[in-house]
């Protein structure tokens, strides 16, 4: 194989699918080219492992260097990028069979990668990072020592040919390797203390060897320019304090200097806490080491602290924050919380198959055993291996959840950061419904200031009582003054008050719980069977009573509602408008309404018919029943049904589709109250006193 063999130096030739590859990464244009530090850097802690398992059995392994170490040099006025591990190190022979010629399986598998799309960063995966440094340097040096062989250099400038050199005169290592890069003009940047930091603690902080680099620290010192003997000033005691008094009065001449110095700098300082054992871990480490990864000035709620054995195995650390971050609730950004390791090195923060969306507010890390270093978007989203940890990462964040919530203070924070998220994870993630479901928490027309959750809830069940009530609004405020209420209260019922706009689609998933159905109190199929037979038998009747004066409702109104029935729901209100039970309810057709990118109006779509119950005992009702029988044409009626129907969609939370009509029949009644003839529209100020004696009841105080 060799082909020129001058003093201790031979040359060798790539072999064909190394020399493509080495072409490829060297002609071609790559965006992220940091990735030749990480690999790098885990090719070093790779035979630092393996000399460190080698010693476990025979400790004389360690003798040429007992320290086990990574360094890195920056080298302004050579250029040069030297990586320096403390590993086990190459014989000849390794060199020439790892570095080049010997046809390696990786490389023909990763070119095929390559021009199948692949990224560069997936060169580790395939065993052959070390090319990687052909992406910032011209020239590659590797000076290794083994054990059981002398020190060698190995160089190439990616020519097609590589030399292999017995080193005499060198830097000895004792035992290891140092790979020093050439850089190209364009990438001394690297070569910048802050720039190899950043590199370092974004792929390589938890790296189980310290990683040290020869950092040069500048100290400015000022010194006496005066360089006279100080003997020449030594006489009597009285002339040593004159001569003190004169330079005092003087000043003396000082200059500043500038005094160099190098020394190793720990860059790696932050060790992977999840490789310990969590009793072994104290909560300080905990608080700092969140902080590191989150940058959040605050403490965490909760963290949960495991690992999973067995045909997968992996270990994580999650915390749950004390407060949402801002940008929460945007959909188009990428919840980047969990960070990805692969055996200590850091794969990737943007992995959306490892956590779903709803839990997007979790952050911890993920250090899998199994998963190749470098993995593809593409088998990401394939990967088998990343499909049974977001099982298992689910489930501990649930857990996590239990946890907070046995705590009622710290739950209260909680629910209040993240109660959107367990509600988006009841619409999304069917699995875990359930255990989800015991965790929402509600006012209810029976918790007060408190809030109540599902389980308690069914505690609390009048006796027989077989479905859940609950009633969907804008807020707490408008839904508790709700006349849909009425009669739930009176029986004594416990009705759920669900505030949140997605709360709507809660229920619509949820659908049970404990075996009981979750029931509107806005919707058509509500039944209460309190009532006794002769209580039964009196409704029937009232009913019949009332049957001519839904038909002429029902004729004045038309299309706006597909009903008009006797109420069993309401006791103290005129009427009420309910919507069909498998249909919108009128929150639902608000929120819906208020969506700024909708493409087809509900009206379209699945917003249901209205229909009107009317409350008979209702002192209005029977009032406009009498009108109505007397002469159900005129206008008073006419204008009281639609003041009335109108008036029952603002208090369902609908939106008029003429308010000016509503405001022209409120105005009109205003006028009657008032006796002011329709052709007056003189100001207020100008009407006359009404008489109080003898003056004449208008329509509308007839009705009321």
């Amino acid at each position: 194989m060799a082909d020129v063999n001058v003093l201790d130096s031979e040359i060798f030739t790539f072999q064909a699918e190394v020399n493509q590859l080495l072409s490829l990464i060297i002609n071609t244009f790559y965006y992220n080219k940091d990735i030749f530090l990480r690999e790098l850097i885990s090719n070093a802690s790779d035979a630092l492992d393996r000399i460190r398992f080698e010693s476990l059995t025979d400790k004389s392994k360690l003798d040429s260097q007992p320290e086990l170490f990574i360094r890195l040099v920056p080298d302004n006025v050579n250029k040069t990028l030297s990586i320096i591990d403390s590993g086990g190190g190459m014989t000849k022979s390794d060199l020439v069979s790892n570095l080049g010629t010997i046809a390696r399986s990786g490389t023909k598998q990763f070119m095929e990668a390559l021009q199948a799309g692949a990224d560069v960063s997936m060169i580790g995966q395939f065993g052959v990072g070390f090319y990687s440094a052909y992406l910032v340097a011209d020239m590659v040096a590797v000076t290794t020592k083994n054990n059981d062989d002398e020190q060698y250099i190995w160089e190439s400038q990616a020519g097609g040919t590589f030399s292999v050199t017995r080193d005499v005169n060198g830097e000895q290592l004792g035992r290891g390797t140092k790979i020093t890069l050439f850089l190209k003009e364009d990438q001394l940047d690297y070569l910048e203390e802050r720039r190899i930091k950043d590199l370092v603690k974004k792929h390589s902080e938890f790296i189980s060897y310290p990683i040290y680099l020869w950092t040069q620290n500048t100290i400015e010192k000022e010194i006496s320019d005066d360089d006279e003997d100080d003997e020449s000033n030594k006489g009597e005691e009285g002339d040593v304090e004159k001569v003190d008094e004169d330079k005092e009065k003087q000043g003396k001449k000082k200059k500043k200097i500038h005094e160099v110095s190098y020394e190793w700098q720990l860059i790696n300082k932050q060790k992977p806490i999840w490789m310990r054992k969590p009793e072994e871990v104290t909560k300080e480490e905990y608080v700092s080491f969140y902080k590191t990864i989150t940058g959040d000035w605050d403490d965490y709620l909760a963290v949960k602290h495991f690992s999973v054995e067995g045909q997968l195995e992996f270990k994580s650390i999650l915390f749950v924050p004390r407060r949402s971050s801002f940008d929460l609730s945007d959909n188009k950004k990428n919840m980047n919380n969990i960070k990805l390791y692969a055996r200590r090195v850091f794969i990737t923060d943007n992995c959306e198959e490892l956590i779903p969306e709803y839990l997007g507010f979790v952050r911890g890390v993920v250090d899998s055993e199994d998963l190749p270093l470098n993995i593809s978007r593409e088998m990401l989203q394939k990967s088998k291996i990343l499909n049974v940890m977001r099982k298992n990462l689910v489930k501990k964040c649930i857990e996590i959840f239990y946890e907070i919530a046995e705590n009622k203070e710290d739950y209260h924070k909680f629910y209040d950061a993240f109660s959107k998220n367990l509600k988006l994870g009841i619409n999304e993630d069917s699995q875990n419904r359930a255990k989800l479901a015991d965790l929402l928490w509600y006012h209810s027309t029976k918790s007060g200031d408190e809030m109540t959750n599902l389980k308690d809830y069914v505690t609390r069940m009048k006796e027989g009582q077989k479905d859940i009530y609950y009633i969907t609004g804008e807020s707490k405020k408008a839904v508790d003054n709700s006349p849909f209420l009425e009669r739930l209260r009176k029986e004594g019922y416990e009705v759920l008050f669900m505030v949140d706009a997605i709360d709507e689609y809660v229920v619509g998933e949820l659908k049970e719980y404990d075996r009981k159905k979750l029931v509107s109190a806005t919707k058509e199929g509500l039944k209460l069977d309190d009532e006794s037979e002769e209580e039964k038998k009196k409704k029937e009747e009232k009913k019949k009573s009332f049957e001519d004066l839904c038909k002429t409702i029902k004729e004045i109104l038309g299309e706006k509602v597909e009903k008009v029935v006797v109420s069993d729901r309401i006791v103290d209100s005129p009427c009420c408008l309910v919507t069909a039970e498998n249909g919108w309810t009128a929150n639902m057709e608000r929120i819906m309404k208020a969506q700024a990118l909708r493409y087809i109006s509900t009206s379209e779509c699945f917003s249901s018919k209205k229909t009107m119950e009317i409350n008979p005992d209702n002192g209005i009702m029977e009032k406009l029943r009498k009108s109505a029988e007397a002469d159900k044409n005129d206008k008073s009626v006419k204008d009281l049904v639609l003041l009335l129907f109108e008036t029952a969609l603002l208090t369902a939370g609908l939106s008029m589709d003429d308010p000016n009509s509503f405001a022209a029949r409120i105005h009109r009644m205003l006028k009657l109250d008032l006796s002011i003839d329709e052709e007056d529209t003189g100001g207020y100020e100008d009407m006359p006193p009404r008489e109080e004696d003898g003056a004449e009841e208008s329509k509308i105080e007839e009705v009321d």
